[in-house]
């Protein structure tokens, strides 16, 4: 994968989306909010939206990196209808081909945010933080952007503990989709599929964890996202 430019002060800065890529980012998000309309849904609320007096606050939100082709769906036609934040910023890798995926997240009206755990990461979770501290909400693939597939990274509770926010495991399953043989086996949902939503209950991450409970919190996230989830 293509690396983020680096200037001579050390200072790693992303790719921004050429011309040709905005405009295949356009493509491709026509192309999913056409598909979009085809799916037969099934919205499972096990984070209890519907049974809140109040509507959720900001949030860190978490999906597999291979559910990414309908996160927006999973976001805008669910979340953002009973919650109260101000928007959604999203972690993008610094790369060429996240400057791709910037340009499809701009589309939704989405704030990318770029970085991983190998390129620009101190950069981004700064500005994650920044965002979250403005109300947004923040997305983030936990086994993103090389893998290991089902395997979560240690930013995302780095970023909850520094936020204060919880984390809510979101998965999406289809009964009809293409997998790319990919490290993640990508998946491409077919027109028509069923398409069930599963939004986990929250779970709190406290601002100061011992090394043992950090790990006890990444395990139980992981866990509820591959209970969840049906390959």
């Amino acid at each position: 994968m293509a690396q983020a430019a680096v200037k001579s002060s050390g200072v790693v800065v992303p790719h921004a989306p050429k011309w040709f890529q905005r405009v295949g980012a356009w493509i491709v998000f026509a192309f999913i909010r056409v598909l979009a309309l085809t799916l037969r849904y099934k919205w499972v609320d096990r984070l209890g939206y519907l049974d809140r007096a109040e509507p959720i606050g900001p949030a860190i939100y978490c999906t597999w990196h291979n559910r990414l082709a309908l996160s927006m769906i999973a976001y805008y036609g669910y979340i953002k209808k009973h919650n109260r934040s101000n928007g959604l910023a999203v972690m993008v890798s610094a790369s060429k081909d996240g400057a791709f995926l910037a340009g499809i997240l701009e589309c939704f009206g989405v704030q990318p945010v770029r970085g991983s755990t190998s390129r620009r990461g101190p950069q981004a979770l700064r500005e994650l933080t920044s965002w979250a501290r403005r109300g947004y909400d923040i997305a983030i693939t936990p086994d993103g952007p090389r893998g290991p597939c089902y395997v979560m990274q240690e930013g995302v509770l780095a970023l909850a503990q520094l936020t204060e926010s919880p984390i809510v495991p979101v998965t999406i399953n289809l009964s009809w989709k293409i997998c790319l043989k990919s490290w993640d086996r990508f998946q491409i949902p077919l027109p028509f599929s069923r398409c069930e939503m599963i939004y986990e209950k929250p779970i709190p991450i406290p601002r100061n964890l011992s090394e043992p409970e950090r790990e006890v919190l990444r395990q139980q996230v992981e866990q509820a996202l591959k209970n969840a989830s049906k390959d």
